[in-house]
């Protein structure tokens, strides 16, 4: 780098960079990596994490609703309705549903709470009774 020598105000000289070419590249600074404080967002995770399975069945889904209007659900609608993990989708709620408790759901309707709880409504297939299911869980 080229510098040269100027006069600045009250008689001091000062040396400033001469500049050669026409694009100005910022400088190089120091970039560390990574270090996460919540984990689940984090893009260097620990390698047994990293082969582990992020996503299983008992993680999906967290526990059944009991309310008032869970429960109108499951006697008029055929519905089943559970709190689930936030980061799931309605394929992986449908599977881990069907796995946990050995129904056939016909679809599944999920919304996130003003709480930011995830909420999913698991629609039973016709041949499966939601009050039979609710009370083999445990609900009622």
């Amino acid at each position: 780098m080229a510098y040269k020598t100027v006069s600045v105000a009250g008689g001091r000289k000062k040396k400033v960079r001469v500049h050669k070419k026409i694009h100005f590249y910022r400088t190089k600074t120091l970039q560390l990596q990574r270090n996460p404080r919540y984990e689940k967002k984090a893009v260097n995770q620990l390698k047994q994490e990293a082969r582990a399975p992020k996503v299983d069945k008992y993680k999906i889904v967290k526990y059944p609703l009991t309310t008032e209007s869970a429960m109108k659900k499951i006697e008029d609608h055929n519905t089943l309705v559970f709190i689930v993990d936030l980061a799931s989708n309605k394929r992986q709620i449908k599977n881990a549903v069907q796995e946990l408790y050995q129904i056939e759901a016909q679809k599944v309707n999920t919304l996130i709470r003003p709480d930011g709880a995830k909420k999913a409504y698991v629609r039973l297939a016709a041949d499966y009774d939601a009050l039979d299911v609710a009370n083999k869980i445990g609900i009622i």
